[in-house]
């Protein structure tokens, strides 16, 4: 294995180091590191889904509808509370996706007054599109792990998140 190079996250360790001796800096180095990669990860993967036209958001809809499995409709509250979004915020993903003929809000038939969102036939084949290329680049962002690093890491952020949200 290489020797990790200096990053940005050590000069900052560093500093602390220096100025307060007295502190244990390895988490903060962990976490500035999280949160870097969180950063450079974010930038990767929104380059996907511009390329194709979209916002993170309205990909997230897409994907939501789409892995619902067939006929690929929900109601617009199911959506907001799976993507953990306001039902205001869904309202202006809706209106941009159905602007661009990728969704259609459609009456429901067991209630009148309820709309369900539906993919569209281009919304679909659109979303098909960007998830594979979505996949392919989460693999190329991960290539540089082993198969057992990939593993480790998984492991180790499932702990780390399950403590966070209480389920630990």
């Amino acid at each position: 294995m290489t020797e990790a190079r200096m990053d940005p996250v050590d000069a900052i360790a560093e500093q602390w180091g220096r100025e307060r001796p007295d502190l244990d800096l390895e988490a903060m180095a962990i976490i500035g590191r999280l949160g870097r990669l969180t950063i450079v990860a974010q930038h990767a993967i929104e380059a996907v889904f511009t390329a194709h036209g979209l916002q993170r958001g309205e990909f997230d809809v897409l994907a939501a509808l789409r892995r619902s499995g067939a006929p690929f409709e929900l109601n617009p509250s199911v959506l907001a509370d799976t993507l953990m979004l306001s039902r205001a915020g869904m309202t202006g993903r809706l209106d941009r996706l159905e602007s661009a003929g990728l969704v259609r809000r459609l009456a429901d038939a067991s209630d009148r007054r309820a709309v369900r969102v539906a993919l569209t036939d281009e919304g679909k084949e659109l979303v098909d599109t960007v998830v594979t290329a979505h996949t392919r680049n989460e693999t190329r962002i991960l290539s540089v792990l082993s198969a057992q690093d990939r593993k480790d890491l998984d492991r180790i952020a499932r702990r780390l998140l399950a403590s966070l949200e209480g389920q630990d």
